[in-house]
């Protein structure tokens, strides 16, 4: 999240009309992020997160949105969006679109301990069957097609062990995603950006979950790689904790038994998802976009992960406790 377009409350004076949320009457920029312009806006019926996307267009917004309604439907904590007077979920605002979600309680927890991992597991878990049914289709629009095309851009810009990392691993993953292990493992929308910042917990309970703007079909593995890359690693080094992994690994298979495929695919998937974040930090510090508000990322984080998931290999899921 950041602030790429400004909005004032006399902006929104006569926009927020359409829905039923009663008049503006606080309005603040979230910092954090890097991909759309995000605010915590207060009316007279409580508290909301607006957002202006600025990548995103009108077409592609539907499959978030219904996503989220979908998931609310059936009891996983996430935002729920409001629906304007026309039932409409995304309506222009200073020519971009925009949606209006409910705020979620809570905190998010950046010192995450086993309890935390726990309950992370469960409600990932949770979310992949809840969503299977989803109608809508859209691909991981950070997925390998888009790792291919933007790889080029951002080579220019490294040393030359960084550059070759980059086009080994991309070499590796496309040769990965072409296997029969690959092909066989289960797949339906995920969330693919389940970082510490985007959970929220009331004391050790989670609360809620958030940021579905990077959703897609993918493979669930893929996204529950993306979670333990993050929630479960020193910091520091990039290295997993393995109490905590065997936390949200335990908690997640408790709901949904993972495949054989799963447990063949793990190594190669965690090397995929650092690859995705550490690709993206390189494009969105080489190939920027002006900002009002903008946090960038730092690649050596996921480039430290990548040579760890690479020269390290993880306990496969089959026997990682």
């Amino acid at each position: 999240m950041a602030v790429f377009t400004a909005v004032t409350l006399d902006d929104l004076t006569q926009w927020m009309d359409q829905f039923p949320l009663g008049q503006p009457l606080a309005l603040k920029g979230i910092a954090s992020g890097i991909e759309n312009s995000n605010f915590f806006l207060t009316t007279e019926r409580g508290e909301y997160v607006l957002t202006v996307f600025e990548n995103l267009g009108f077409e592609q917004l539907p499959f978030y949105l219904q996503l989220m309604r979908h998931l609310a439907e059936r009891g996983i904590p996430v935002p729920a969006p409001v629906a304007n007077a026309r039932g409409e979920l995304v309506a222009a605002l200073q020519g971009k679109p925009a949606a209006i979600v409910s705020k979620l309680d809570g905190s998010s927890q950046m010192d995450p301990q086993p309890v935390h991992c726990f309950e992370v597991g469960t409600m990932l878990a949770r979310m992949h069957l809840a969503a299977h049914d989803f109608p809508l289709a859209q691909p991981n629009l950070r997925g390998l097609d888009w790792w291919q095309a933007t790889a080029p851009r951002v080579l220019p810009f490294l040393a030359p062990e960084n550059a070759r990392l980059l086009q080994d691993e991309i070499a590796y993953q496309s040769d990965f995603a072409g296997t029969d292990s690959y092909a066989g493992l289960a797949r339906g929308p995920v969330h693919a950006d389940l970082f510490r910042n985007n959970v929220m917990f009331v004391g050790e309970r989670l609360s809620g979950c958030f940021d579905f703007y990077f959703a897609g079909v993918d493979t669930w593995l893929f996204d529950l790689a993306v979670t333990v890359n993050d929630w479960c690693i020193d910091l520091e080094t990039g290295k997993l904790d393995g109490p905590r992994v065997r936390a949200l690994l335990d908690a997640y298979a408790a709901v949904r038994p993972f495949t054989r495929d799963e447990a063949s695919a793990w190594q190669p998937m965690l090397r995929a998802a650092a690859l995705r974040f550490w690709l993206s930090r390189l494009y969105d510090l080489h190939v920027p976009r002006a900002a009002e508000m903008l946090t960038p990322h730092d690649p050596t984080h996921f480039e430290r992960i990548l040579r760890d998931r690479i020269a390290n290999p993880a306990p496969g899921l089959a026997n990682h406790e």
